[in-house]
């Protein structure tokens, strides 16, 4: 059975995305303004989603569904990880990133798209 690194990158994802999620409902509650703790929250909703969508690249072959899973990872550092720091620090700095963090997520999308459309023989 042939290693998938990015499926064990995957599940680490979700795990941490799990994680945030729960942090921000219990940890954070109170702590922050409802808008901050807001965006943490949509920030760990990418987070999961976009975990779960690494996990379904890692079990495809091919050039296009490691380059979706790459994409992936860069989105959730870049959009869910400006989320979560903007919400704790409160510098609004942090979202001129989150943009880049989304255009990762929509190539990764579209990368995955490709890799379901490539004939593996």
């Amino acid at each position: 059975m042939p290693v998938k690194p990015w499926l064990s990158v995957a599940a680490v994802n979700g795990a941490l995305a799990v994680a945030a999620g729960a942090f921000a409902a219990h940890g954070l509650k109170g702590a922050l303004s409802p808008d901050l703790l807001e965006t943490f929250k949509t920030g760990a909703q990418y987070h999961l989603s976009h975990a779960l969508a690494m996990g379904l690249a890692a079990l495809l072959p091919g050039v296009w569904a490691e380059q979706a899973a790459r994409l992936f990872l860069f989105g959730i550092l870049f959009f869910c990880g400006s989320l979560y720091l903007l919400a704790l620090s409160g510098v609004h700095g942090w979202g001129a990133v989150t943009p880049i963090g989304g255009v990762a997520f929509i190539a990764g999308w579209l990368c995955l798209a490709m890799a379901g459309l490539k004939r593996q023989d």
